[in-house]
């Protein structure tokens, strides 16, 4: 048979091969090029409509792409680098189209060939289901000859591996950039900013204590699409962080060691199976509430010309984007099709890729209907936590959006769904800043917020706590600066957000005071121990832990240098914080009463007792003019040995002399004191210090943690 019948033919091959020539007739290179692409046993037929994408089957490849409304629809297919298209199959409605859903399968088809959709004739675009994209393989390379989409075969040794499932209350996450974390070239990896560059710092992450990495966005994006210049090198600005998507489903091959977008896929996999080698879970920051297609003037790429009206937000009177994200348009996430897409990708992220859990950006779009109105009963969300498949995947919703809606708390969550707690971030951060009227709210936070979690059914590992993330201010710059610095983001420091909650100790910025600068580590100090002390999940931001300074810019966005690099030299020159905050990760790693995995008492009647109290036990200062909080933790019954913590949370800018409670058994101990130069502002593990038993001072902007040990462990 002719393999060409019915099949348009590109560049020479058009001009000199008759349309129904069989292959023997093609020009030595033509032929080549289809030998290449081709078994004998090509052929061209009808194919099913489902599932959707690019899927290997037996001798072959189906190709399925819903497109409710377009006329004609016509499978490209390119060879893997070469930018010209090969071969058109234009599909027949009467034999390729069931329902919404164009298809057909090329037997003969082998995994690695490129491929794009003509919908409406129109350019070449991007399978929304295609899990590999070509086009731009090295960072921040613009596609000069467009993206396509790669065929997959989804087949990996992963032997016994699977995702994790460490409990939430368990759980310590570290929030990083891929490329940031390993490019600096202080970063002693043989990738520098790649999969395999983020697999070669496994030991200093598993040293460091933390269970979970969430890896800012790595499905394919346009770095390149930011059009501003740094104001003072003239340097073109990126799109360092990622949040506008091109794919849901591709990871980016710029991320890559080998930028192929095959091996990129095996990379990401290889990666995922060591980190869970070490016991690390790897969580995925996922955008599915925008894409990079942007408004009106945005790139074709893929979503806007297959079925625009379907894919997203618009006003019906006049078909304008809503934007709801501050991208330029927003995803019509709940339409049928595109719910069951989302649902169809994180399926893919945990079955074929084993990732374990993902983080929802701006997650309270997810929860608008078609018309941009919140939903009370989501269906998209309620999906997500319903699926069997999802049953142990975590989920972790940025639960606001740029429009206004703010549901921390509040999202709909049928006692699955994590949060952010944006409200655990903006309290530490008021309290370690001194403000007044901030005591009952960090002991609120402290205890697992459950004024937000505990009326809908959760439990506090559904507080994902933290001071930094990646949006905001480091937590050295937390405590160095009152004002955000972002002018070299090209918008004359318009960006970013103003209230900070921040205390530059002082002094703006840098400064060789050494008192600044002592109080200065002593408030990382005193935010890194009510992080990681309080109950819920904590977040650490990459970099917090050896200092990491942006120089004050708190929206880094577009800033792919040194300023967002991690610099591992300060490893060194930061030990001494390294330590600290490793050391407090592995001291709630040892003490249960910091992981509480319920608000209430479990079956048996044991839970964890909470005393409230201030400069005596029991006897807290709720008023607005308290700087000073302390909290007495032991397991219930309190009559039986067990763990005891006392801690002691002084923001005042003066000292206190503080009452300590009498124990039945054992002794106090002093494991911090964020008020003492390093190191003895934190005793090793199991070389905590005996203190007086009645009383201890407690110095101005400090944090004080004492461990009762009883006399057989003397």
């Amino acid at each position: 048979m002719s393999i060409f019948s019915g099949i348009v033919l590109c560049d020479e091959l058009e001009q000199h091969v008759p349309v129904e020539a069989p292959l023997r007739y093609a020009l030595p290179d033509a032929r080549t090029r289809l030998l290449e692409l081709v078994t004998s046993d090509f052929e061209f037929v009808r194919g099913s409509p489902i599932p959707l994408g690019a899927t290997v089957v037996r001798g072959g490849v189906n190709f399925a792409l819903f497109a409710k409304t377009a006329k004609t629809v016509t499978l490209v297919i390119f060879l893997p680098n070469d930018p010209l298209p090969l071969l058109e199959f234009p599909l027949d409605a009467r034999f390729h189209k069931t329902g919404d859903v164009w298809h057909c399968l090329l037997n003969g088809l082998d995994p690695g060939i490129h491929y794009g959709y003509r919908v409406n004739d129109g350019a070449v675009l991007v399978d929304p289901y295609g899990k590999a994209v070509w086009g731009r393989p090295h960072w921040g390379q613009i596609a000069t000859d467009g993206l396509r989409s790669v065929v997959v075969e989804d087949r990996f040794a992963w032997e016994y591996d699977q995702p994790l499932g460490t409990p939430m209350a368990d759980s310590v996450i570290y929030e990083l950039h891929v490329r940031g974390f390993t490019n600096h070239p202080s970063s002693g990896v043989s990738a520098p900013g790649t999969y395999l560059g983020l697999t070669e710092k496994i030991p200093y992450l598993k040293e460091l204590g933390v269970t979970a990495v969430e890896l800012l966005p790595i499905t394919e994006f346009d770095e390149t699409a930011n059009e501003r210049h740094d104001p003072i090198t003239s340097e073109a600005l990126l799109d360092y962080w990622g949040y506008n998507p091109l794919s849901f489903f591709a990871t980016k091959p710029a991320y890559s060691a080998a930028t192929d977008p095959l091996t990129s896929v095996t990379e990401f996999k290889q990666m995922v199976k060591e980190f869970h080698a070490a016991g690390i879970e790897v969580i995925l920051d996922v955008v599915f509430n925008h894409t990079g297609e942007a408004g009106a003037d945005g790139p074709l790429v893929s979503w806007r010309g297959i079925d625009d009206d379907t894919y997203y937000l618009k006003q019906p009177s006049s078909g304008r984007y809503l934007d709801y994200s501050g991208c330029g348009n927003t995803v019509n996430c709940n339409h049928p099709v595109v719910r069951n897409q989302i649902v169809d990708c994180l399926h893919y992220w945990v079955t074929q890729m084993h990732v374990d859990g993902f983080r929802f950006d701006l997650a309270s779009i997810l929860g608008r209907g078609r018309d941009g109105g919140v939903l009370a009963n989501p269906p998209l969300l309620e999906q997500i936590a319903a699926d069997p498949i999802l049953a142990n995947t975590k989920l972790i919703a940025e639960a606001w959006d740029a429009a206004g809606l703010y549901q921390v708390g509040s999202f709909p969550a049928w006692g699955r769904w994590a949060e952010w707690n944006g409200r655990f971030r903006d309290d530490i951060r008021k309290f370690v800043k001194g403000e007044p009227g901030m005591v009952p709210a960090l002991a609120t936070r402290l205890a697992g917020s459950s004024d937000l979690y505990q009326g809908s059914g959760r439990n506090p590992g559904h507080s994902i706590n933290f001071v930094t993330c990646h949006d905001g201010f480091s937590m050295a710059d937390l405590v160095a600066y009152n004002a955000k610095h972002n002018e070299r983001n090209g918008e004359d420091n318009r960006d970013g957000g103003n209230d900070n909650m921040s205390w530059n100790c002082g002094v703006e910025g840098t400064t060789d005071d050494a008192q600044i600068e002592q109080l200065r580590a002593r408030q990382i100090r005193n935010l890194a121990a009510l992080l990681l002390l309080s109950h819920g999940t904590p977040m650490l931001l990459a970099g917090d832990e050896i200092g990491h300074s942006q120089n004050g810019n708190n929206n880094a966005y577009c800033q792919d240098n040194e300023l967002s690099w991690i610099d591992w030299s300060r490893r060194e020159s930061n030990a001494s914080l390294f330590r600290f905050i490793r050391g407090l990760i592995q001291f709630r790693k040892d003490h249960s009463v910091l992981r509480k995995s319920s608000f209430g008492p479990d079956q048996e009647g044991r839970g964890i007792v909470m005393h409230w109290g201030g400069r005596m036990p029991g006897a807290a200062d709720w008023s607005d003019e308290s700087r000073l909080l302390s909290l007495y933790l032991c397991e219930h019954p309190v009559f039986e040995p067990g763990e005891q913590i006392y801690l002691i949370a002084n923001s005042h800018w003066e000292a206190a002399d503080c009452e300590l409670p009498n124990i039945a058994w054992g002794r106090w101990h002093r494991f911090v004191d964020t008020s003492l130069a390093a190191p003895f502002d934190m005793a090793g593990r199991g070389e905590e210090v005996e203190i007086s038993q009645n009383r201890y001072f407690v110095n101005a902007r400090s944090v004080v943690i004492l461990v009762a040990k009883n006399r057989s462990s003397l």
